[in-house]
């Protein structure tokens, strides 16, 4: 580490040559709070550095106390990124007291540190002053609802943070109370990550009220979550109303039939959301029926994730008719579900008649020789989709000679096909196939 930083000491100071550089990423390194040191000599007097990754390095409060005196002078770092060290409240206490007077840092990620309750509050304080700060990561931190309390005071007050993580820390019921007021008032945050933050019914509650008023927010990550068909109909009665979410995560929950009849009612309202993502939950093709009919008359709609359900032919013949009807979906991921045969045929009917669809993924679907041919079929005459991913199915070689064959006929550039196909079909693909 010490021939790092006199390295970086002689690049900056002494060579013309090297008087541009920008980004240093230190990181995996061990370096330590006495590397810190050394290296916070040559940042203090650094006038074009503007990156600085030093993750997963062992600095410790006292090496953050050097960094944050270093900030106090620097004025071009925009971006710091401490991830996976071994940070806590008094490390934290330093970055504040530096971002008190540092006017260009834009970027802080303090992911996977231990922050905790008190850091936050040190965090909090920050943001009522600070006016340059966009990007706050605290993923896995310890932090409570206590923390988030002292959150909320700033986000209340804060005109620049536009992204803010608080995935896998212990927020819980009251914590997402905290946060939710916060969102009623806050004008600048436009994406906010909660994976796995526990929320049950009554914190979904208290989201939902929250964005039915929020005029911002654009992306809200609620990813494993343990979050049912209650709180899908908090969610889904907010999505009704609000008006700038465009992109929700709610993968890797717990949401069944009653639930997408909820989300379905809200896409048939709502005209701003282009992304969702429902994947890794328990909807079956009842549940699906309700959102295939939203999609018939949503025009929003991009990308579409549900994969990883219990989604039949069933479901599928309802997303076909949709798909006849859509004008607005480009992306729709049925990975690993029951599609097979009758349903890869539900689907070639409704790419007849597409006109918008660019991507579909079909993955480990039980779709056979016959359910490749109405594909193939249906590819004969689509002149749009792009992207067909047909991997872990039983195509044979009957089927691959037929999809390639229909490849000829459209401008599909990748046919992603599986390791049960023959040698001789493997063969058959490779002008059209990407490997």
């Amino acid at each position: 580490m010490r021939n790092v930083c006199t390295r970086l000491n002689a690049i900056v100071d002494s060579y013309h040559r090297y008087q541009t550089l920008a980004r240093l990423e230190v990181s995996h390194n061990r370096i330590g709070d006495e590397g810190v040191q050394r290296l916070c000599k040559a940042l203090e007097q650094n006038k074009t550095l503007t990156i600085l990754e030093l993750r997963d390095n062992k600095i410790s409060d006292k090496g953050v106390q050097h960094l944050g005196k270093a900030l106090e002078r620097n004025e071009t770092l925009i971006t710091l990124i401490l991830s996976w060290n071994h940070i806590g409240h008094q490390g934290t206490q330093h970055l504040g007291k530096a971002l008190e007077q540092n006017q260009t840092l834009k970027t802080l990620d303090l992911s996977h540190n231990q922050t905790g309750d008190e850091g936050a509050q040190h965090l909090g304080k920050v943001l009522e002053q600070n006016k340059t700060l966009t990007t706050l990561n605290l993923r896995s931190n310890k932090i409570s609802h206590e923390g988030a309390r002292h959150l909320r005071k700033g986000l209340e007050q804060n005109r620049t943070l536009t992204t803010l993580d608080l995935s896998y820390n212990h927020i819980g019921h009251q914590g997402i109370q905290h946060l939710s007021k916060a969102l009623e008032q806050n004008q600048t945050v436009t994406t906010l990550a909660l994976y796995q933050a526990e929320i049950g019914d009554e914190e979904a509650q208290h989201l939902g009220k929250a964005l039915e008023q929020n005029k911002t927010l654009t992306t809200l990550n609620l990813c494993q979550n343990g979050i049912g068909d209650k709180e899908a109909q908090y969610l889904g009665k907010a999505l009704e109303q609000n008006q700038t979410l465009n992109t929700l995560d709610l993968s890797h929950n717990q949401i069944g039939d009653e639930g997408a009849q909820h989300l379905g009612k809200a896409l048939e309202q709502n005209q701003t959301l282009t992304t969702l993502d429902l994947s890794r939950n328990q909807i079956d093709d009842e549940g699906v029926q309700h959102i295939g009919k939203a999609l018939e008359q949503n025009q929003t709609v991009a990308t579409l994730t549900l994969s990883y359900n219990r989604i039949g032919h069933q479901g599928v013949q309802y997303l076909g008719r949709a798909l006849e009807e859509n004008q607005a979906l480009t992306m729709l991921d049925l990975n690993c579900n029951q599609v097979g045969t009758q349903g890869a045929q539900y689907l070639g009917k409704a790419l007849e008649r597409n006109q918008t669809l660019i991507t579909l993924n079909l993955n480990d679907n039980e779709i056979d020789v016959q359910g490749a041919q109405h594909l193939a079929k249906a590819l004969d005459q689509n002149q749009t989709l792009i992207t067909l991913n047909l991997f872990d199915n039983q195509l044979s070689r009957q089927g691959a000679e037929r999809l390639a064959n229909a490849r000829q006929q459209n401008r599909i550039q990748f046919v992603f096909l599986d390791d049960y196909i023959t040698w001789f079909s493997s063969r058959a693909l490779p002008r059209y196939c990407t490997p």
